[in-house]
Parts: C-alpha cells; structure tokens; sequence
C-alpha cells in the first residue's frame, strides 16, 4: 500500500472511534438571547422583567409584556436605571422596616414575658 493511503486510513479509523464532545457548536454556546434591544418600551404594558448575565454576553434585560411577547430593552436606557434604583431602594427600605419591627416584636414579647412572671 502507498504510505499516504494507509496514514489517511490511519487518521480516519481515529477520527471515527474518538468519541463526539458533548459540548454545542460553538455558534450555539456562544449566542446571546439579545441579538439586538428596545430603547422605549411602554412602562405600562411590562408584566415582568429578567435579568440575564452569561460569560460569553453582555448584561441582558428581557421584558415580557402583558401580551406575553418577549423583548429586550437596552440596559443603558435612563428609565431603565431609574426604575432599578428605585427597585433597590424599596427593597433597602423594607429591610429595614422588617428588621427593626423584629427588634420591637423582641422588645414587646420581653416585656410580656416579665409582666406574666410577676403576677
């Protein structure tokens, strides 16, 4: 046999027996859910909103609408930003609004509990 035959041979018995990755195509892995964003979207006509951060993407923000149709919104957006401070700020504020009425549930249950151990 010519020596170019059998190394051809050669490399395709291995190719064929060296098991399949079982990682997607690049094209697949690597493609983001936002291949382009919304800079207005009607505030009213949002049900919810997801936040998506992956490696091999930038920062992500889907919007679903009440129609239930999907979009992306630019996350640079004024309203955006606007909207997500005052998200974090709510949150913040009820935090602390739980915290310290545990403090004062604490303070109040003490005090019954020495008022019943007196009488």
């Amino acid at each position: 046999m010519d020596v170019k035959l059998l190394a051809l041979m050669a490399l395709l018995a291995v190719a064929t027996h060296v098991p399949a990755a079982h990682a997607k195509p690049i094209s697949l892995v690597e493609r983001c859910w936002c291949r382009s964003t919304l800079n207005t979207v009607p505030q009213r006509a949002i049900k919810e909103l997801k936040f998506l951060h992956t490696p091999n993407c930038p920062f992500q923000v889907i919007a679903k609408l009440k129609n239930n149709r999907e979009v992306c919104i630019n996350p640079e957006t004024k309203w955006l930003q606007q909207y997500l401070k005052n998200a974090i700020n709510k949150v913040k504020k009820s935090r602390r609004r739980s915290s310290s009425n545990n403090i004062n549930n604490n303070n109040i249950n003490n005090n019954n509990n020495n008022n019943n151990k007196k009488d």
